[in-house]
């Protein structure tokens, strides 16, 4: 196995699989052959902040060799995960998704929250025409009342903890999609994490969506890398990198440069809160070290000045 870690570039983002440069530190072009391919859901790949965690993950581990990410071909969370659990590695290798149970216990997670835990602190996509239907809201009941529906991707663990809430959920098995069906008033928010939402609103370039200002949607949520049961290395490469990164400070500073700026623009803490329960997590947030959790932006944006409304 080779050593000298590595670098990637060149990483555009098609709807076809898409091969990264691989480089080593002495600035020589490596082998592609001779590097290891690690296959990223398309939906991961084509978000910067996920892509480049998992460069970094790969990058603090030399040791195991150079490597190259390939972007998987599109297709929804359920099939990919199905993918995984089938040990399936042509199709995908790796995904970043939420915790469940089911998923901890059908594939292997680096129980490490990507984001810092950042994927269940929502806010609404929507869009000019229904931004009037959320004024007024104060309380879970006035959502209910006020016939606000949900949409959310049918295999994302957020539908169940929405409607655990008592909340509407629309869904469809196709993230893009559900962008198509807001715009044509099958539901009225697009409920989507803030260390995405604003990566969102960029890749899609549609003055039809804006972010409703008020409001803010909390449950425990940790977002992990995902990879096959049989995939044991690279889940080892994987969390053996990410720990590297929080030790030497690197992580901490990936999430400041990836998520200063959605949670400025966002103004967290000028939001009315809702805390949601979250029924299924798995046992607590894992293998994250205090430092990163108190260091991160949120807390420091919404400190103790957003109190959560009552149901």
């Amino acid at each position: 196995m080779a050593t000298g870690s590595t670098l990637i570039t060149g990483l555009a983002m098609t709807s076809t699989p898409t091969f990264a440069v691989v480089a080593r530190e002495d600035g020589q072009a490596a082998d592609i052959e001779s590097a290891q391919q690690v296959t990223l859901w398309y939906r991961n790949y084509d978000s910067p902040a996920i892509r480049a965690l998992l460069d970094l993950a790969l990058r603090k581990t030399p040791e195991y060799g150079p490597y190259l990410i390939t972007r998987s071909q599109e297709m929804n969370q359920g099939r990919a995960l199905r993918e995984l659990s089938n040990d399936n590695g042509h199709a995908v290798q790796v995904a970043n998704v939420a915790t469940t149970p089911e998923r901890e216990n059908n594939l292997l997670a680096v129980t490490i929250p990507i984001d810092g835990g950042l994927l269940g602190y929502r806010v609404c996509v929507t869009t000019p025409q229904m931004l009037s239907r959320f004024e007024g809201i104060t309380r879970l009941a006035d959502l209910r009342a006020g016939n606000i529906r949900f949409g959310q991707g049918r295999h994302w663990p957020d539908t169940q903890i929405l409607e655990a809430n008592g909340l509407k959920v629309v869904t469809h098995t196709r993230y893009e999609s559900l962008f198509d069906m807001l715009a044509g008033g099958r539901f009225e928010c697009f409920a989507r994490g803030v260390s995405e939402v604003v990566y969102d609103l960029d890749l899609r370039q549609d003055d039809g969506l804006v972010i409703e200002p008020d409001l803010l949607f909390t449950y425990p949520m940790p977002s992990y890398f995902f990879v096959g049961r049989s995939d044991m290395a690279l889940a080892m490469r994987i969390q053996l990198g990410l720990e590297r990164a929080i030790v030497d400070g690197s992580f901490l500073k990936y999430l400041a440069h990836y998520f200063t700026r959605p949670l400025e623009e966002l103004q967290l803490s000028n939001r009315r809160v809702f805390q949601l329960g979250n029924p299924w997590l798995p046992g607590g947030e894992k293998g994250i070290s205090e430092d990163v959790l108190q260091h991160m932006k949120v807390r420091i944006q919404l400190g103790d000045k957003a109190p959560p409304v009552p149901n």
